[in-house]
């Protein structure tokens, strides 16, 4: 099977020579039986490769099992891989088989890896190693020819170092390591991913084929995707949404694409380096609790050199005033020095404008 027949089965999307040297050794693996961890941040499309090794294997006719060891509560992750014996445990209203079983004759892709708990482990290394394992509560073992495919975010050998994650398993998973590389790396695929989005959705929502301009393309190809192809696709599909017209130019996503921020001053607060974030959404919120963090600190820092310069100026030696009289104090002063310019108070004050108008509606200075 060529690589471009290979790619368009499987909706592996992109010319760059990054993903086709990636894709050339999938070709070459996927037929065997090997063990394969692939690599890659959120988003950069794992479990898409991992179907594709299935696809490719002998094992094509049998069923592809996807696990999402992060998603499944630790109490019950065993009972779900595993199976159960009816009246094992309370709840336990019937016999249940687990996805090690279900996978038997195909493939079990077991995502997110490193967030499966080491007790766990043990016993998926021994299911592993020996093909067979036994139901909770059940005193047979059952056999299993199944091929295992691992996937993670995270470095196995540093979760190894740092005793989150069995040395022994990490070994056996790692027979066949793949890294898929993040989109940022691999830029040369924007541009195919982004028609191949727009036609998607144009053909399911049964709109009008959007055109998109050079201009868009542009600030699409010097985005940095933190969110990789999940985040590309979101983005595509709701500028789409947006949009007023069939044309999709620069207008329709530098409002969408989140701006990355490097926070540094002269305080020695911690600098904000976002770079890689697991989910958008995620993103957003780890972005807006260290705006809150920042004001606050701001405001903190502010206030102490208001204090000191009031306690200087009048000899207070022994004196320490209130920090809310001295917030607001302060925030009043610069609404009279700017004659109730709210974004020069601000800019004064070295706060934001969002932080000077919730302290002004807590003081009701206005």
């Amino acid at each position: 099977m060529t690589r471009e027949v290979f790619k368009q089965k499987n909706g592996i999307i992109g010319k760059s020579q990054e993903l086709n040297d990636l894709v050339d050794v999938v070709i070459q693996v996927a037929p065997s039986d090997i063990t394969v961890l692939i690599y890659g941040e959120s988003g950069v499309g794992k479990e898409i490769f991992a179907r594709a090794i299935h696809n490719a294997s002998k094992r094509a006719d049998k069923p592809l099992i996807t696990v999402n060891c992060g998603a499944i509560p630790e109490g019950i992750l065993e009972s779900e891989l595993f199976g159960h014996k009816k009246g094992s445990f309370t709840g336990a209203i019937d016999h249940r088989k687990g996805y090690f079983e279900m996978a038997d004759g195909g493939t079990l892709f077991l995502d997110e890896i490193a967030e499966m708990p080491l007790t766990t482990q043990v016993k998926v290394l021994r299911a592993i190693e020996g093909k067979e394992f036994m139901r909770i509560g059940s005193e047979t073992v059952t056999n299993v020819d199944v091929r295992f495919i691992a996937a993670t975010n995270k470095d196995l050998q540093n979760e190894v170092d740092i005793k989150h994650f069995r040395e022994d398993l990490y070994f056996r998973l790692k027979v066949v390591t793949f890294n898929i590389p993040p989109l940022r790396k691999r830029k040369g695929d924007i541009e195919q991913l982004a028609d191949y989005f727009i036609q998607n959705y144009a053909k399911d929502n049964r709109k009008i084929l959007p055109v998109l301009t050079n201009e868009a393309l542009h600030i699409l190809m010097e985005y940095n995707w933190p969110g990789n192809i999940r985040e590309l696709k979101n983005t595509i599909e709701t500028a789409i949404a947006l949009s007023k017209d069939e044309m999709l130019g620069a207008d329709s996503f530098t409002s969408l694409l989140v701006k990355e921020k490097t926070y540094e001053d002269h305080r020695n607060l911690p600098v904000f380096l976002r770079k890689t974030p697991e989910e958008a959404d995620r993103e957003l919120l780890y972005r807006a609790l260290f705006e809150i963090k920042k004001d606050l600190i701001e405001l903190k820092d502010i206030i102490l050199h208001q204090q000191k310069e009031v306690i200087t100026n009048n000899n207070y030696d022994n004196e320490v005033l209130p920090l809310d009289e001295m917030e607001k104090g302060a925030i009043k002063n610069a609404l009279d020095q700017t004659r109730g310019s709210k974004r020069k108070a601000a800019r004064l004050l070295n706060i934001s404008e969002r932080t000077l108008y919730r302290k002004i509606k807590e003081y009701q200075l206005q």
